[in-house]
C-alpha cells in the first residue's frame, strides 16, 4: 500500500469520527518527543507533525508559542527526520508533516520525498503553498506515493473546490473558518452546508480543522465529515502535562 493510501484507509469511516492529532515536533520537551509521538499514535487515527517555523502565518498564539520554543531548543526538519529514524517502535497511525514551504524548499523536494519514505512519513500538508504552484513538489512526492494534502475553506468556490479535491491525496483538509488556528468559541453556523459541499466534491476522507476543542464539536462535525483535526487544544494539553492519549480519547465520548 502506498503511503498516501495508508492515510485514506486509516480515516475511512467505521462508525466513529476519525481524529487527526497535531503536535509541534519537539515541544514542549525535545527529549520526550518520541515517547509523546508513540502515545499519540496509539490514540489517534492519524498524526500531523508540525515542523517549527519562524513565521507560522496560519497558526494562532498556541502553535506560534510552541513553534518558537521548539526552534529555540534546536528543533528543525533535519532533527525531526533523525528522531524518526532513531525510533525503536512502529507507529500505529499514519504520519503526516505540516510544514510551511520554505523549510521543504531548502531541504530539496527529491531528498525530502526519499527521507519521508525512509522514516515513515506518509504525507505533507503545506498551508502556504497554493494549488497552482504545487506541481514541482507533487511530482517528487508522486514518485514515492507520498501524499500532498490540499486545503479548502468556506470561501472556496464550487469550481475551485472540485479541482482541489480531485487533486488532493490522503485526505481533504476542510478549514472550518476563515482566520487562524486555535480560535475558541462556537463553530460557524454555516458549517453543515459547507461540509456537505466538500463531501459532495471529494472521493477522499474529509477532515475538518481549526477551532476544534471539545467532544461536542467532534460530534457536530462527525455528522457531516469523516473526521476532525485537533491541534491547539492538544498542544495546550501537553503544556499542562496532561496525558495526550486520554485527551484524545475524551474527544470521542
Amino acid at each position: 500500500m502506498l503511503p498516501r493510501d495508508r492515510i485514506s484507509a486509516a480515516l475511512a469511516r467505521d462508525g466513529k469520527p476519525a481524529i487527526v492529532a497535531f503536535i509541534t515536533a519537539g515541544y514542549p520537551d525535545p527529549d520526550s518527543f518520541l515517547s509523546t509521538l508513540k502515545r499519540i499514535s496509539g490514540a489517534a487515527d492519524a498524526v500531523e507533525l508540525g515542523v517549527p517555523f519562524s513565521d507560522p502565518m496560519a497558526d494562532g498564539v498556541t502553535i506560534q508559542r510552541s513553534s518558537e520554543q521548539a526552534i529555540a531548543n534546536g528543533v528543525n526538519l533535519h532533527w525531526i527526520f533523525d528522531q524518526l529514524e532513531a525510533r525503536d517502535y512502529e507507529l500505529e497511525a499514519p504520519l503526516m508533516m505540516m510544514s510551511y514551504l520554505n523549510p521543504l524548499l531548502a531541504f530539496g523536494y527529491e531528498a525530502l520525498a526519499e527521507r519521508a519514505v525512509a522514516t515513515g512519513v506518509d504525507g505533507f500538508l503545506i498551508p502556504d503553498l497554493p494549488y497552482e504552484e504545487s506541481a514541482p513538489i507533487k511530482a517528487a512526492f508522486d514518485k514515492h506515493g507520498v501524499a500532498l494534502v490540499q486545503f479548502v475553506t468556506p470561501a472556496t468556490s464550487d469550481e475551485r473546490m472540485a479541482t482541489i479535491t480531485a487533486n488532493s491525496q490522503g485526505l481533504v483538509y476542510a478549514v472550518t473558518r476563515t482566520g487562524i488556528t486555535g480560535d475558541g468559541g462556537e463553530l460557524p453556523a454555516e458549517l453543515t452546508t459547507y461540509l456537505a459541499r466538500v463531501k459532495a466534491s471529494s472521493k477522499l476522507p474529509v477532515c475538518a480543522g481549526f477551532g476544534v476543542r471539545e467532544a461536542r464539536q467532534v460530534r457536530q462535525i462527525a455528522a457531516h465529515a469523516d473526521g476532525v483535526i485537533v491541534g491547539s487544544a492538544l498542544v495546550e494539553a501537553l503544556e499542562r502535562g496532561d496525558d495526550p492519549a486520554a485527551f484524545l480519547n475524551g474527544l470521542r465520548e
